[in-house]
């Protein structure tokens, strides 16, 4: 490997992180945008769902991108991703009950 291609190389960790931190800015601003302020509130599992399921999403990117799980051994990978299956589960139980 030249050194062309290490610079080359260089950039992609940088990229990554700057598209996983728009894809969080996103999801932040759907999840605001879905919120009842100035409107009458209402209680709405629908809307709830949702946003329990982008904040589900935005912790699997932080996690994964911003803790460096994505280059953790497998078993790690494995782990979390479980551990996060059961976490989310869990809210999205207890608020259905």
């Amino acid at each position: 490997m030249t050194l062309t291609d290490q610079s080359m190389f260089a950039h992609r960790p940088d990229r990554l992180t700057t598209l996983t931190w728009l894809g969080l800015v996103a999801i932040t601003v759907v999840s605001w945008w879905l919120s009842p302020a100035g409107r009458h509130v209402e209680p709405s599992v629908g809307i709830t769902v949702l946003v329990i399921a982008l904040s589900a999403v935005k912790v699997r990117l932080i996690i994964s991108n911003f803790m460096e799980v994505r280059t953790a051994p497998v078993w790690l990978r494995r782990a979390t991703d479980a551990w996060q299956a059961l976490l989310w589960a869990s809210v999205l139980a207890i608020y259905l009950w």
